[in-house]
């Protein structure tokens, strides 16, 4: 039996990439939310505190890791970086893999992944859509988030790769500067579009 179609969601923050990865899961797509297994394995009880503990005195609690400590530790230091990577990737690519066994009879899977295009994960799937809305869209709801500013969104944008750089690289572009509803159907027409390529029939 053939694997499901592979579809790698991302986009700039902003964009409204979660949003659209609610669309999908509302059209019964399964999504792996990369972040959200993150946030699960460095939860309460989860199974990365202890490396973590290790690795980076004090950045842990009983609520898991603490993320400003940990963030404290790994900022600007490239090194450290790299050291909380090897802890938490492989542990990422092990639920992947369950995850596509759970889900191995659909049509069509999606990954949800903020830096695809950063972090090489475009090469793990079949296509990618990625999430985009004009400049001035993504300023005012990035601004509207709490705790952010302008030179904090600034150095968040300097990480990532440029919107227009993705939407070039871009199998599928998903616009999410319109209304909910218009975004809605883009994503119904997208996954129509990849089931019906992978249907024999």
């Amino acid at each position: 039996m053939s694997r499901p179609f592979i579809l790698g969601l991302t986009g700039s923050i902003g964009m409204g990439k979660s949003t659209v990865a609610a669309m999908f899961e509302a059209a019964g797509v399964p999504v792996f939310d990369a972040d959200a297994v993150v946030h699960r394995l460095q939860g309460p009880r989860g199974a990365l505190l202890p490396a973590t503990e290790e690795a980076f005195p004090g950045s842990t609690g009983e609520q898991g890791v603490l993320r400003e400590k940990l963030g404290a530790q790994v900022f600007a230091d490239p090194d450290a970086l790299t050291r909380l990577e090897r802890i938490v990737h492989p542990a990422v690519a092990a639920q992947r893999h369950a995850f596509m066994i759970e889900h191995s009879g659909e049509p069509l899977v999606v990954f949800d992944i903020p830096l695809l295009y950063e972090k090489g994960g475009w090469e793990q799937v079949d296509a990618v859509a990625v999430v985009s809305a004009p400049p001035e869209v993504q300023r005012a709801r990035v601004l509207a988030r709490p705790g952010m500013n302008p030179d904090k969104f600034a150095h968040i944008l300097s990480l990532q790769v440029p919107d227009a750089e993705k939407r070039a690289r871009a199998d599928y572009l998903i616009d999410t500067g319109t209304s909910l509803f218009a975004t809605e159907e883009a994503v119904k027409e997208l996954i129509a579009t990849v089931t019906a390529a992978r249907d024999p029939s």
